[in-house]
């Protein structure tokens, strides 16, 4: 007759002493402890982040908001931490009750002028901090930026003074590492645009962390940004021929840093056209008296007094014309950015055989490579650029494997990290504390037993498992290597050596007479 499991279990705990009852125990409370955590943490919402960086003020409105709608929420350091399936629309409340507030206040300043006794000063006054508060705000709203503080210095409007300009400071706290070049130039041209009269270079972009971001690195932004833009297209190209990380590039681009302005007037003679013509035209005459005494009058006929008088007659012609001669003017303005020489060196790597050699790339692959490489970067031999392409065996580069293996691990969840590692903590102590005391074979607290004698095939006592309460043991011989030359006078010691000795037919013995038992019942 089979024994039911609560028979089985109450056997099994009796035959246990008391220390190891006492590590089933333990290690059974902390078994289910360990579940009982698990699915705590398993019940509990994964949480995310709502807001970071807040200042004390407004993070203790958003908190007090939370308390009011009844969300759970964990407050870590400066960050506010909320249920992730509730965080959008939490985020979107939040923002129609104006929560999380900015530090600095914006164009709100100006409602809270009255038109009544507000003088010109204070309303200037209002509207500088208002258009500090508005472009601090906007600066804020930047992934990289945590805080930001703008200061304008303006200078009052004097119609005397026309060498006044406005000038800008902003402090900026990023969330993490250090504000780069092209960051601090976006804020100073967002800084500028907003203030009439102001240029970029008037505006002083500090960081927190590193200090004032110079302005001398914003000259080559450009630059390198077209040198970068080159350089990935390249490289793109080729890897579409040889493969992705088979390709190497470098470019060198000398750019023109000087600004020119070239100002020309050209006339040309042959080109006259006629604006004006104006001619004028003069005639005149004149006639004079005989003279008084001349040889005719001393004629005798007298025919001197009737001769003719002297007569002129004159014409005059005057014409001017007008030209207007033909002008060119032309003014050249070169400023820094073109491109004087472009110098590009290109690696390739060779091809594999089909042995597992390398070989180098042939001159005719070369050389259409070259060709598409000058067409990509706009060569031009006129202006001297020099393109180099080689291909050449590339060497595994050091520490590749690492750094996949850590970029690997940066992908790992830390809370799923901490479950795995509580589950495997529960499995081991399950294993060491419950199941390896429940497969290891006990051994029963010794009974006085006093059990009859019985004969074997060659006569010698043996024991046959049959209990006789208050029966004597006699002497007998054991069979048993390591048994002594005297038995012990005592019966109770001489069964307490025996079992010792025979552990396993003990055993053996001691669950027929308990499948007996069950069976007389």
């Amino acid at each position: 007759m089979a024994e039911n499991p609560v028979q089985q279990v109450l056997s099994f705990w009796s035959m246990l002493d008391l220390r190891r009852r006492v590590v089933v125990v333990v290690a059974t409370l902390a078994m289910f402890a360990a579940i009982l955590a698990l699915a705590r943490v398993a019940a509990s919402p994964s949480m995310a982040l709502l807001y970071a960086g807040l200042e004390p003020a407004p993070a203790g409105d958003v908190v007090r908001s939370l308390d009011q709608r009844g969300i759970p929420y964990e407050v870590r350091g400066d960050s506010i931490w909320v249920p992730g399936d509730q965080r959008d629309q939490l985020r979107m409340a939040l923002a129609a009750d104006g929560l999380p507030a900015s530090g600095g206040a914006g164009y709100e300043l100006l409602d809270q002028l009255s038109g009544f006794g507000t003088t010109s000063q204070m309303f200037d006054a209002a509207y500088l901090r208002a258009k500090e508060g508005e472009l601090a705000r906007t600066i804020s709203t930047s992934p990289f930026v945590r805080t930001a503080r703008v200061h304008l210095a303006v200078p009052a409007s004097q119609p005397f003074r026309r060498d006044q300009r406005a000038t800008a400071a902003v402090t900026v706290t990023t969330l993490s590492g250090a504000l780069t070049p092209a960051q601090a130039q976006a804020i100073r041209h967002l800084v500028a645009s907003a203030i009439a009269g102001m240029t970029p270079e008037d505006v002083s972009v500090i960081d927190s962390a590193t200090g004032l971001v110079p302005q001398a690195a914003d000259m080559r932004g450009p630059a390198d940004g077209r040198t970068e833009d080159l350089k990935r297209s390249v490289e793109r190209l080729l890897a579409a021929r040889v493969g992705q990380g088979r390709a190497l590039v470098e470019l060198s681009v000398d750019v023109v840093t000087e600004r020119e302005s070239i100002t020309e007037r050209r006339f040309d003679p042959q080109g006259r056209v006629v604006v004006s013509s104006e001619t004028e035209e003069r005639t005149s005459s004149a006639s004079g008296a005989p003279p008084g005494v001349t040889v005719a009058s001393n004629l005798p006929e007298g025919d001197a007094a009737q001769g003719e008088g002297s007569r002129s007659q004159g014409a005059e012609t005057r014409e001017r014309v007008n030209y207007e001669i033909s002008e060119m003017a032309r003014e050249v303005l070169r400023t820094p950015g073109g491109v004087r020489r472009l110098t590009v060196a290109v690696l390739v790597d060779g091809e594999r055989t089909a042995d597992g050699g390398w070989q180098p790339r042939s001159d005719q692959e070369l050389a259409d490579l070259r060709e598409l490489v000058a067409s990509a970067v706009g060569f031009d031999e006129a202006r001297g650029d020099v393109i180099t392409i080689k291909s050449m065996q590339f060497e595994p580069l050091p520490g590749g494997e690492p750094a996949a293996a850590v970029a690997w691990l940066s992908q790992i969840d830390p809370m799923a990290l901490i479950q795995l590692t509580v589950i495997a903590a529960v499995v081991l102590a399950l294993g060491l504390f419950v199941l390896r005391p429940l497969l290891r074979p006990s051994r029963p607290e010794p009974m006085p037993l006093s059990l009859p004698p019985a004969s074997g095939p060659s006569g010698l006592p043996v024991l046959t498992g049959e209990i006789d309460d208050g029966a004597d043991m006699p002497a007998m011989s054991i069979v048993s290597p390591r048994a002594e030359a005297e038995p012990p006078p005592d019966p109770v010691e001489r069964l307490r050596r025996l079992i010792s000795e025979r552990q396993a037919e003990s055993v053996e013995i001691l669950r027929s007479w308990m499948d007996e038992r069950e069976e007389t019942r």
